[in-house]
């Protein structure tokens, strides 16, 4: 935390105001904007309302967006043999 509290760039953090976790990418107004560990969109949130991520509990969250992409198909058509290359109608039935 810095010295007016707030986490500095780049931190990992948990948004008490909507339950998610995200990496601190900036700060607009009174607001700092905040991004999902695996990327997408930021939302803002209230400085006070979040707090720092332990090692253990970055780590879980990390395992928890691999897997959650992992279960949505992504990169898997270029591995041979996935599920999304080895239909029927490839294999000529």
């Amino acid at each position: 935390m810095s010295d007016d509290g707030t986490p500095p760039l780049g931190a990992a953090v948990h948004d008490g105001g909507s339950g998610r976790v995200g990496l601190v990418m900036g700060h607009e107004g009174p607001y700092l904007q905040l991004r999902p560990l695996g990327g997408g969109r930021e939302w803002d949130a209230d400085p006070a309302r979040l707090r720092p991520l332990g090692p253990a509990e970055l780590l879980s969250a990390r395992v928890a967006d691999a897997n959650a992409r992992s279960r949505t198909g992504l990169g898997l058509g270029d591995i041979r043999g996935s599920p999304d290359t080895d239909r029927a109608e490839d294999r000529g039935q």
